[in-house]
């Protein structure tokens, strides 16, 4: 999932002040004041500017050399100006990029969260508590953050026919564990317009055998990916192969959760076990993963 400050953005502005200097009739060559330097960085409302910010976290910042944001996102086709959905944002590593982009854009951002009506965990309720408090304090930066939700029982997540791109950002995995994977297909499809783009990023499982119905190591098969957009309507596009890892055996004792950055040494749940040894681990680095692109069609 998905993973939290407040941060303002800076930009230099260039001065440039000009005198004359008499001496008797003689007029003195022009001399004029330095000239204030603009800070070095891409032009704000770019998707690099919206990577590079510094209102984000180091941590989330150090995580770009797993996640390639700014590449993830130009494969989905993000542009200026789009509508965009982020279903179950978490924390928001993706939204503190999508939100300051959007808004300088005159896009819009909607984050589908946990469904937390009667029966929600508590757990997700913090996590959404924190992600309105987070991204509603600062309307300059993130601009309005349209807050919706997606889970069992959930009603359109945006109107319908709206959305650009939709975004599924290693959550099928929780999704097919809940039993809800072919309900956010659909909640996604609707919310498109046609020709809108549905973009996918999850842990990949090696194909063969039989897909885990709850995928209970976190990792899905592409192929059973592909078929369960296809039976919402999806047409694929393309694959890409930006978040793949090589090293990733995806056979480890706590799934993929053994993985940097979550860490687990003991089964979800159970308290860690300091003398687990996860160098072998932290060498793999975070997961391989598949990066697909499927369209509405027109």
């Amino acid at each position: 999932m998905s993973e939290l400050s407040p941060w303002a953005s800076r930009r230099g502005v260039i001065a440039g002040v000009s005198a004359l200097v008499l001496a008797g009739c003689r007029r003195e060559p022009e001399k004029k004041a330095p000239a204030k330097q603009t800070p070095a960085g891409p032009p704000e409302g770019s998707l690099e500017w919206a990577v590079a910010g510094a209102w984000r976290s180091p941590s989330d910042r150090a995580r770009d050399a797993w996640r390639h944001p700014k590449e993830t996102l130009e494969f989905f086709g993000l542009a200026p100006g789009q509508t965009v959905v982020e279903f179950w944002p978490g924390a928001g590593w993706w939204t503190e990029i999508l939100a300051p982009y959007l808004a300088r854009t005159k896009g819009t951002l909607y984050a589908a969260n946990f469904q937390v009506g009667a029966g929600a965990e508590p757990a997700q309720v913090e996590i959404v508590d924190r992600f309105r408090k987070r991204f509603g304090s600062d309307k300059k930066l993130y601009g309005d953050v349209k807050m919706t939700e997606f889970g069992p029982t959930s009603g359109p997540v945006v109107p319908a026919g709206t959305a650009d791109l939709v975004m599924f950002m290693r959550n099928l995995h929780n999704w097919m564990a809940a039993g809800i994977a072919e309900k956010a297909f659909a909640d996604a499809f609707a919310a498109l317009k046609p020709g809108g783009v549905l973009g996918i990023e999850q842990h990949r499982a090696d194909i063969g055998g039989t897909q885990d119905p709850a995928a209970t190591s976190g990792y899905v098969q592409e192929p059973y990916v592909k078929q369960l957009a296809a039976e919402a309507g999806f047409a694929f596009v393309a694959s890409s192969e930006v978040n793949a890892n090589p090293k990733d055996t995806k056979d480890h004792p706590f799934g993929v959760w053994t993985l940097p950055p979550q860490r687990l040494t003991a089964p979800r749940g159970q308290p860690a076990n300091p003398a687990f040894d996860r160098s072998k681990y932290d060498a793999i680095g975070e997961s391989d993963r598949m990066t697909l692109k499927f369209r509405k069609p027109a």
